[in-house]
């Protein structure tokens, strides 16, 4: 009996494993929403990381975070070295393409709890009397986030942040 039930499980976990390996070795979280301000006024709140940080919500889940900030204030080449609680990790971004005012693109790279080298994006886009502001994140999915992702739905997680980065963003945009 006991045999038995070391061989199912044994078959099971070979199964979960085989499982994770079949997912995609990329992924991509998105989020978007409507900002009733111009593309300018929202650009230099995302192009500037230390305006960034003021609403970017992994800042605000650890307020001990310890952060170094390098390069130039805003645009290609400015950088944010960081360190926090492990909600937030331990990793570096910084901006590696700008195009005001439609677009920022950086580079995130995660040493803790996870290493992760992933792109993220924020397109600005005229929408009616506002502007649509869609923060994206992608990067390569290694063995070791397939079988994560199996157990935890990443882009609900990450995406929940992204929502409400982006409703820090609207409420500091939209204040009177």
């Amino acid at each position: 009996m006991i045999k038995t039930v070391a061989v199912l499980l044994l078959v099971a976990v070979a199964a979960l494993l085989v499982y994770a390996s079949t997912r995609p070795d990329v992924f991509r979280v998105e989020r978007a929403t409507t900002i009733h301000a111009s593309a300018e006024c929202l650009f230099p709140l995302i192009n500037d990381l230390h305006r960034f940080n003021t609403w970017n919500p992994y800042n605000q889940k650890d307020p001990a975070m310890k952060g170094q900030y390098s390069g130039p204030g805003a645009g290609l080449g400015a950088g944010y070295d960081f360190q926090g609680n492990k909600d937030v990790g331990k990793g570096r971004i910084g901006i590696t393409a700008s195009q005001a005012p439609t677009a920022v693109t950086m580079q995130l790279d995660m040493w803790e709890p996870f290493e992760g080298h992933n792109v993220v994006e924020f397109t600005l886009a005229p929408d009616g009397a506002g502007t649509r502001v869609t923060w994206a994140m992608h990067g390569p999915s290694s063995f070791l986030p397939k079988l994560i992702g199996i157990f935890i739905n990443m882009d609900h997680m990450v995406g929940r942040d992204f929502e409400q980065g982006l409703a820090n963003l609207k409420a500091l945009a939209e204040k009177p």
